[in-house]
């Protein structure tokens, strides 16, 4: 760690020889996550919706860094037959897997549904994630040292909950709260694997990480009389993308991680600032919860997992 104790990108230890996955890579916490692992020695997969971006992304890594070793996968977590095809693809080419990190994601999107029918935040951010895991375990399990950490947000705290009787925000949508919803079921998903995890073997770890207040283009879909205020804000209270990155970093390659923690920065609000460890809701430790939003998920991804 730096002279003051904060964890920086420094910090990340010599990934070379491992193989990181990491969603929504073309751009913000995504981009900086892959760009950091790639400079540290990681073969990197851009796993991405858009492949334009995702060239344009993978070609700005390869010009910083010459000897970069990163490639590309098309993946779209808003279609079940598209992560089932990345998956299956990804299988083939990487029968070890170190690193899955979850990090794509949409908010506060208008009331859509995707390709199978969920609403969009949902159906995006928990169950895409959760159906490409359970895909990819098989290829983690077997790796010591491997970890699949999932990047929630602070969201997970304000008007959020599992609404079991209205998933899909059917009889009523407030984009708020959807997005709370989809933050709030990547922790309870990130225990829920953990525990599994913990029960039946010793080489794999879930973790999980937010970024705090970053200026992404995450905030693409705020509502219009929303959009000045954030442009009013971001140099205030917003850190850049590659600060926001840096707990998804230390989440995924910290020695010292343990499994079932969740890193965001250290400062007021854990808007800003270096990663550590923090805390999560109430919400998101009940264990009932945790559970049976896993069998549902099951249920609506047709997707089990090997533990």
């Amino acid at each position: 760690m730096s002279a003051n104790g904060k964890w920086t990108i420094a910090d990340v230890p010599d990934q070379s020889g491992r193989v990181a996955v990491v969603t929504g890579a073309n751009t913000g916490l995504g981009y900086h996550t892959a760009a950091a692992l790639v400079q540290t020695g990681a073969h990197v997969v851009l796993a991405v919706r858009d492949t334009e971006k995702g060239n344009h992304a993978l070609a700005r890594i390869a010009a910083a860094q010459p000897h970069a070793d990163v490639t590309l996968q098309e993946l779209d977590l808003s279609s079940l037959d598209s992560v089932r095809a990345a998956a299956a693809a990804l299988r083939r080419s990487y029968p070890r897997i170190d690193l899955l990190i979850n990090n794509a994601g949409v908010m506060w999107t208008p009331r859509q549904l995707t390709a199978d029918g969920f609403e969009m935040q949902f159906g995006t951010n928990h169950l895409g994630h959760f159906a490409l895991t359970g895909l990819l375990l098989e290829n983690l399990l077997p790796v010591r040292g491997s970890r699949v950490v999932t990047v929630s947000s602070n969201g997970h705290r304000f008007r959020a909950g599992i609404h079991f009787d209205d998933l899909q925000s059917e009889h009523h949508y407030d984009r708020f709260a959807a997005y709370g919803q989809s933050k709030l079921a990547n922790l309870l998903f990130t225990y829920e694997l953990q525990r599994r995890l913990a029960t039946q073997q010793q080489n794999t770890i879930a973790v999980a990480a937010h970024p705090g207040a970053a200026s992404t283009e995450l905030g693409r879909n705020a509502p219009t009389l929303f959009k000045p205020l954030f442009a009013l804000a971001s140099p205030l209270f917003f850190q850049n993308a590659a600060m926001g990155a840096l707990p998804t970093l230390r989440a995924a390659t910290d020695p010292d991680v343990e499994g079932g923690q969740y890193y965001g920065p250290d400062g007021f609000g854990e808007q800003r600032g270096h990663p550590k460890v923090v805390s999560s809701s109430a919400q998101s430790h009940d264990e009932d919860v945790q559970r049976r939003l896993w069998t549902v998920s099951e249920e609506l991804t047709g997707v089990t997992y090997p533990v």
